[in-house]
């Protein structure tokens, strides 16, 4: 089997289902993974509907055990890894900074910063030993500005844009890519939170975004695409802003 190996965190939902799809869309053989098992079940179903080998594997990226365990599995399973897409993240609890949580700092940085750096961790490993590979980690336009309201988060971001950069220096020599994908607002659930749950507050939001409109998934989903293929084999250590201009400003 010549077809490419990917793995996706945080698949379940929002860009990580886009990109599974996007990805068993292109012939490639995917392992889906997330913490929700008949979700996963059913989302590795609709993969194997469009002819691409698909497995669910259940974890959390917050232990180590079950992040390795998902390695591991995907290796037994396929043989390899040629692409992992570290998606799995929260915004946490939005609230100013003399309203922010000890509690809500933990628990953010252990999925968006902890959950990457035991992905990185077990995914380069394999990686490594190949000879080549690349990763993707999701990171957002709050990792390179910052948002009020949104502090932890943002500085969340800001740490999984400085492991990228890290892994990519590592990797560089081996043929092991490393690179993060920051979405501006994205028409998911998310966004909604962000903007409080009404349309009033999205429109007000989007408004500061020059294309004027929030990118799909699937938009996010081909981005990913690209910085996994051999269309970006030199391509690695960077932070690609999807973000319909909103850093450009």
């Amino acid at each position: 089997m010549n077809q490419p190996v990917v793995l996706i965190t945080g698949a379940l939902t929002g860009i990580g289902r886009a990109t599974a799809l996007a990805f068993a869309r292109e012939g490639n053989r995917v392992v889906v993974s997330g913490r929700r098992e008949e979700a996963g079940q059913a989302l590795a179903a609709e993969l194997r509907a469009l002819g691409a080998e698909a497995e669910f594997m259940r974890a959390d990226v917050r232990f180590e055990a079950e992040v390795r365990n998902v390695v591991e599995q995907t290796v037994a399973r396929f043989g390899r890894i040629d692409v992992a897409v570290n998606n799995a993240g929260t915004e946490g609890q939005l609230a100013p900074i003399v309203e922010e949580t000890a509690t809500n700092y933990e628990d953010t940085f252990a999925v968006n910063v902890l959950g990457t750096l035991l992905s990185l961790k077990h995914e380069m490993r394999v990686m490594l030993a190949q000879g080549a590979g690349s990763i993707i980690n999701l990171s957002s336009i709050a990792g390179q500005v910052g948002v009020a309201g949104a502090s932890v988060y943002a500085a969340s971001k800001h740490a999984v844009e400085g492991l990228t950069k890290s892994a990519a220096l590592e990797g560089a020599a081996a043929g092991v890519r490393v690179n993060a994908v920051a979405p501006g607002p994205v028409a998911t659930e998310m966004l909604d939170r962000f903007a409080g749950g009404t349309e009033e507050g999205k429109a007000s939001f989007l408004s500061t975004i020059p294309a004027r409109r929030a990118s799909a998934p699937h938009e996010i989903a081909q981005t990913i695409v690209f910085l996994a293929s051999d269309k970006a084999r030199y391509l690695t250590g960077q932070n690609i802003a999807v973000d319909g201009a909103y850093t450009a400003q």
